[in-house]
């Protein structure tokens, strides 16, 4: 198992900007991959964008960007309203 090439889940957790207990809950849940190697879990580097989002396809960013217009569009005032305070 080359060093470099997976992550400990602390590492894991700096990376994907959430705690150390999220990314166990994650490995637990099977939305992280992760390979037990004795009281540890080694993380492949290339299961992290899988599970921060970083895979998303074209009609993934149509449909997010249509949310965030019709969010603007319903409660626009409000969100202007909120980031003044």
């Amino acid at each position: 198992m080359k060093k470099d090439k997976y992550l400990t889940i602390p590492q894991a957790a700096k990376i994907l900007g959430i705690s150390r207990i999220a990314v166990y809950k994650k490995v637990k849940n099977g939305q992280i991959k992760a390979q037990k190697v004795g009281r540890n879990y080694a993380i492949a580097r290339n299961q992290l964008p899988a599970a921060s989002g970083g895979n998303l396809t074209e009609k993934d960013k149509h449909i997010i960007a249509a949310g965030v217009r019709k969010t603007i569009h319903d409660f626009g005032e409000a969100i202007k309203l909120l980031g003044r305070e």
